[in-house]
């Protein structure tokens, strides 16, 4: 199904809850907890805080149902109330870091060539295509957004993972549309550097 469809489904959805259809509840659910529970794995790291998340937010979404003005920004609204359901387990959960890591332990290394400074970046083309598809790099890919200072895996998850607007992303994370910007951009290039090392390692393998 399409992204569109996927979002008409879940307006039609939410307008048949918000009219007192019960009878749509099964469907909600079946379209918003796996995707609810992916945000909550990537936000929380572990599968117990994501499964407590996952169904804190499902209750309290129909709980407060009659708080959404317009069924067109239900995935907004959901993940509003994902986010700040995750904010409070990685408070108290056992699992949660005792440091966040800086941006900056992510971000591409510069290097000196010819008297100028470029970025360390691999070059993609000496790797199969094989080799993109493989389950090791999704799990690179996985690991590297887990491992994102909270406010910049939060922006990623919404924007490219969930495919949320870049305004429905800045309502959600009550920050501005340039703030939004500036955190993808930096998110997306960390992700890129953990991928290119993988990348980069390959390559060298291959050419041996």
């Amino acid at each position: 199904m399409s992204i569109e469809a996927t979002k008409s489904r879940e307006t039609e959805l939410a307008e048949a809850l918000m009219g007192g259809d019960l009878s749509a509840f099964d469907a909600f659910v079946e379209i918003f907890r796996a995707k609810i529970f992916q945000y909550s794995m990537m936000t929380c790291g572990h599968r117990e805080d994501a499964e407590e998340v996952s169904q804190d937010t499902l209750l309290k979404v129909f709980e407060n149902f009659g708080q959404l003005q317009d069924p067109r920004n239900v995935r907004a609204w959901v993940f509003r109330i994902a986010k700040n359901a995750c904010l409070v387990k990685r408070r108290k959960s056992v699992f949660a870091p005792k440091t966040e890591l800086s941006l900056q332990d992510y971000l591409p290394q510069l290097e000196e060539s010819q008297g100028t400074l470029r970025m360390q970046i691999a070059d993609w083309s000496m790797v199969p295509d094989n080799q993109l598809l493989q389950a090791e790099l999704k799990g690179i890919l996985t690991a590297a957004i887990r491992e994102l200072p909270e406010i910049y895996r939060s922006t990623l998850l919404l924007r490219d993972v969930e495919e949320l607007s870049t305004e429905e992303t800045a309502q959600i994370l009550d920050v501005s549309l340039d703030v939004v910007k500036t955190r993808l951009h930096r998110a997306r290039l960390a992700i890129r550097q953990k991928l290119d090392r993988h990348l980069l390692e390959a390559s060298k393998t291959l050419s041996r």
